[in-house]
């Protein structure tokens, strides 16, 4: 349960602080900037790992839980209660940024800038790269695996920093299940679930063959 709990309060950390800097961003005119926006959740993942890292894993993202069960590194049993406790953590989180912006309709939401189509494909690859990087530096040696959090927190920032205009930089369905359904636009939500489990599916394969 202290597992569940901690997936739980970390999802609710990474929405909370990740979209309410996209919110604040608009609120205050773009104080906050893009820049600011990517550094904020590269920095917040980054926390999370080195907090609950050793209680859950900190996989905080429904994508990377579902590749880690494929993998002999992550009981099965567990992925079910992961997802649900990290959708509720997001919920939470938009709906007290709702609470708190209630004039901000979109709450950081991830919405493609361009075609479905296009957000789609980045979004494959983009949580591709993330979950090899969170593979092959997490099960490296321990000298290896202590950077961890530092260097899946550099991705997360890299790939918002780079991808966000585009796509939303997402790579988490929790982090845009949680704005979507309590702004009520479930617009190309599709795209945001479907591409980052694809992506990481397949980096548990490339992980697979690198390993053996």
């Amino acid at each position: 349960m202290k597992r569940y709990v901690a997936e739980t309060l970390g999802t609710f950390t990474l929405v909370f602080c990740g979209t309410g800097a996209i919110v604040i961003n608009q609120q205050a005119q773009g104080a906050v900037t893009h820049l600011g926006i990517a550094v904020t959740f590269g920095l917040v993942v980054m926390a999370l790992i080195f907090a609950f890292g050793k209680l859950s894993g900190a996989h905080i993202n429904p994508a990377v839980s579902l590749a880690f069960a494929l993998t002999p590194i992550f009981p099965k049993k567990d992925l079910i209660p992961y997802i649900i406790a990290q959708i509720i953590g997001a919920l939470l989180a938009s709906g007290i940024l709702k609470l708190l912006f209630p004039t901000v309709a979109t709450l950081g939401e991830t919405l493609p800038a361009g075609s479905e189509m296009q957000s789609f494909v980045l979004e494959i690859i983009l949580t591709y790269f993330l979950m090899l990087v969170i593979l092959m530096v997490s099960q490296n040696t321990p000298d290896v695996g202590q950077y961890t959090a530092i260097a899946v927190g550099a991705v997360v920032l890299l790939e918002a920093l780079f991808a966000g205009p585009i796509t939303g930089a997402s790579m988490n369905p929790a982090r845009s299940i949680g704005p979507a359904i309590v702004a009520g636009n479930f617009k190309s939500l599709w795209v945001y679930i479907a591409a980052p489990i694809i992506g990481a599916v397949l980096a548990t394969f490339s992980w697979q063959y690198f390993k053996d």
